[in-house]
């Protein structure tokens, strides 16, 4: 691969996919998202071998700070890399913009350009045409690669992703040795970490790999199909039953029956009950026997609300399920419904199904009605969540939590109507 003679620095940016992105994308930048193993940034640093830093929203940015370079490659925050994309991005020049049809991939820009006060505006445009690329040089770019626009996404593309980041993290290393109280079906690939724990499981990697991270622990009797990668410190606990395409992330505990679910991390799932075609982000809990739906009696499309249109827009898929955003949680014997869109903080319980939306910081059930889960109670919960798991919860964590309260204010306000 032919290095650029310039000394690049690079930067995520978050495009206009962020909006459609939350509730995901309310409290992290896009590049934060985890698909596949490890997040969109996690893979962008591996390929290129150097750290990155992010633009993103003012309120994001004391957490997620920008690093400016003399010379600055900026990249899409919500595109996955791979090699030949990686490629291209590399041989950029300073006043080229790499771009598709219907979006910026990256561009190579000087700092001085960079301190441009629209440059944050015009990369997050609706409109792409709107970032001024007067001076630049367009390179067409019609390499295939993924591109995580909506929520429903991070699953869809799960697999395929599970299969890029094995290749990528395991390249040239050894796997620590399965144990033989376990059985192992399949022709296909396992990875063991340091310090994982497996015994007496049942793993098939016939039709995917499966990734244990360090420290992680996969209990007796459990059941897991590939793809499959379980992080850093997570646990599946005992007669868990796994299918892929399912990525269950870092210091989560996990039990019941997961399919083609990502879990991003710090999340309990601890019991029984059926989580599948979902994404549950950071710092959730799942009360005993919580239940989704993922498809439709009808076998419809299923729709699922989108924050930038303000209404249920077309999934395009048939099986979707619960989208959960970080820190929420729910009671025991939860139902959820066949596309379920839950927001930050929001804290359900009660018999019956749930609505389809629930905005952030809710607090109650469809039955029950809905009441505000108050800010400074969130932050004391929130706070001993951390603690709890060894974690400090600082300053800036309590800024977003509050920018994310009042940015979410109109949304609440108007559940009551919404079908």
């Amino acid at each position: 691969m032919r290095k650029n003679k310039f000394i690049m620095n690079y930067i995520l940016f978050d495009d206009s996919s962020r909006m459609d992105l939350f509730p995901l994308t309310l409290t992290r930048p896009t590049a934060e998202l985890r698909v596949g193993i490890i997040t969109i940034r996690e893979k962008w640093e591996k390929y290129l071998k150097v750290k990155t830093s992010t633009l993103t929203d003012r309120y994001l940015s004391v957490k997620s700070p920008i690093v400016k370079g003399k010379t600055n490659v900026l990249i899409n925050g919500s595109v996955c890399p791979n090699d030949e994309l990686v490629k291209k991005i590399i041989e950029l020049k300073p006043n080229q913009a790499l771009v598709n049809q219907d979006y910026i991939i990256a561009f190579c820009i000087d700092e001085k350009d960079l301190e441009s006060s629209d440059i944050v505006e015009t990369t997050q445009s609706d409109d792409a045409e709107k970032f001024d690329l007067e001076g630049l040089n367009e390179v067409e770019c019609n390499i295939p690669h993924m591109k995580i626009n909506f929520p429903w996404d991070i699953f869809r593309y799960n697999g395929e992703a599970i299969r890029e980041d094995f290749k990528l993290i395991t390249k040239g290393r050894k796997s620590k040795a399965l144990s033989d109280t376990n059985r192992l079906v399949g022709d296909g690939n396992i990875f063991i970490e340091p310090g994982a724990k497996v015994e007496c499981a049942i793993i098939n990697v016939a039709e995917g790999p499966v990734y244990i991270g360090t420290d992680a622990e996969i209990m007796e009797g459990a059941v897991i199909r590939g793809p499959f990668a379980l992080g850093e410190h997570a646990t599946l606990k005992m007669s868990a039953k796994i299918y892929g395409a399912t990525t269950v992330g870092p210091y989560s505990k996990v039990g019941g029956e997961l399919n083609n679910t990502v879990i991003f991390g710090y999340t309990n799932k601890a019991h029984d009950g059926f989580i599948g075609n979902s994404v549950i982000g950071e710092w959730c809990n799942l009360g005993a026997d919580s239940n989704n739906s993922n498809l439709k009696n009808t076998y419809d499309e299923v729709k699922m609300w989108n924050y930038t249109q303000e209404k249920f827009i077309p999934s395009g898929l048939q099986f979707c399920g619960l989208i959960m955003g970080d820190h929420s949680k729910c009671g025991i014997n939860t139902m959820f419904n066949t596309g379920t869109v839950i927001g930050v903080n929001a804290n359900i319980f009660g018999h019956g199904f749930q609505r389809n939306f629930i905005p952030s910081y809710s607090w109650g059930s469809s039955i029950l009605g809905y009441t505000t889960y108050e800010l400074p109670k969130a932050i004391e919960v929130a706070k001993s969540v951390y603690e709890r798991r060894g974690f400090e919860f600082t300053r800036v964590d309590e800024d977003i939590m509050t920018n994310v309260f009042n940015m979410t204010f109109a949304y609440r306000k108007k559940v009551k109507f919404l079908r």
